[in-house]
């Protein structure tokens, strides 16, 4: 099974995640997200795998989503065209594995989707 983790090494939780997968013998595909930002399709095929909505893995706290005001927006695409075109907004780690995706927080919900 071939498994991809949106990866940011700043973040601790991300980093805890990821040694899990190591940890279980995965190999996943490292996607560092910030630099290699998903496309709306891919976000809205993870929003769908996740059994999400662009808000509930919107990262509120984060200064670029306070500045433009992006915490109080409530329309899904447009959520998703702010995720895209900011990345760091998409809360993190995920975790994809065939069809599934899983958030990684807190970073041992990893395990259900190996």
């Amino acid at each position: 099974m071939s498994v991809e983790i949106w990866h940011n090494p700043r973040c601790s939780k991300s980093r805890q995640a990821l040694a899990l997968l190591k940890d279980q013998g995965v190999t996943p595909n490292i996607r560092l997200y910030l630099k290699d930002s998903p496309s709306e399709k891919e976000l809205r095929t993870v929003l769908d795998q996740l059994g999400m909505t662009a808000r509930d893995i919107l990262r509120t706290g984060e200064p670029e989503c306070l500045e433009a005001g992006v915490d109080k927006i409530s329309d899904e695409e447009t959520l998703i065209t702010a995720m895209v075109q900011f990345p760091k907004l998409i809360e993190r780690p995920i975790i994809r594995a065939g069809d599934k995706a899983i958030l990684g927080r807190p970073p041992e919900n990893v395990l259900d989707i190996i």
